[in-house]
């Protein structure tokens, strides 16, 4: 019989990890080129990636695009409090915290016709916001609402919106109800590169759709936060009938 042989992307994976783990390789440090690294461990560019992949996937290295991989530092634990869609307030108001947002016009189709309810190729306003502490991904939201209830210039100055998108939540007024659905799943290749993780880092997503007094959908957003970090909370608050308290 023939004992399995590790494979090499392994033993360096297992070796950079030890680096890492032991402050040999500092957070923020960047490693060698992978052009380096593999004429260092004697193997090819592919066995490397392999082994760094292996890193990205457990949250030890992010690579950068345009500038390398680096030793990921230690983030700051993301709070998403459901209901109103908001990350932690105390996080959301940090300085070191900034959203990127993009607005755009785009037609509604396939998955979006659903959660809007709305025809196919209706107009829909999108806002793409991608939180970040430092230069390190924090959170992925992209938050659509028909065109028709999108305030006016709303896609044309994004500051007007800019705390609520920071906070991805409601940009319209206080909804009457908010469906979440949460699931934990493999991130998408362009969640993956946006929150620059490994394909094999589960995120938590984040469907969520608020409805006005009609039951009208106001808005639908897509969430995804990286899922080594991230708390979900939901409280429920019961009515009291008034009729039971008296007596």
């Amino acid at each position: 019989m023939t004992g399995s042989v590790p494979s090499r992307h392994h033993d360096i994976a297992d070796d950079l990890r030890q680096q890492i783990t032991t402050g040999r390789i500092q957070p923020g440090e960047r490693l060698p080129s992978e052009a380096d690294l593999a004429d260092r461990y004697k193997v090819s560019t592919l066995t490397l990636r392999s082994a760094l992949a292996a890193l990205q996937g457990e949250g030890l290295v992010e690579k950068i695009h345009g500038k390398g991989n680096f030793v990921r530092r230690s983030l700051r634990e993301i709070m998403y409090v459901g209901g109103w869609g908001i990350l932690d307030p105390w996080i959301a108001a940090e300085a070191a915290l900034r959203v990127t947002v993009r607005t755009n016009t785009v037609q509604a189709h396939g998955h979006l016709t659903t959660l809007l309810n709305v025809p196919m190729g209706s107009p829909v306003a999108e806002f793409s916001c991608l939180s970040l502490e430092g230069a390190s991904p924090h959170g992925l939201a992209r938050i659509y609402l028909p065109r028709d209830l999108a305030p006016a210039g709303v896609l044309d100055d994004e500051s007007a919106y800019s705390e609520a998108a920071t906070r991805f939540a409601v940009l319209g007024s206080a909804p009457a109800a908010v469906r979440e659905t949460v699931r934990a799943r493999l991130p998408t290749p362009d969640e993956a590169s946006a929150l620059r993780i490994g394909s094999t880092m589960p995120v938590l997503a984040i469907t969520r759709t608020a409805t006005d007094l009609a039951g009208r959908v106001v808005e639908a957003a897509l969430l995804a936060f990286p899922g080594d970090r991230i708390d979900a909370v939901f409280t429920t608050h019961h009515v009291i009938d008034e009729r039971q308290t008296q007596g």
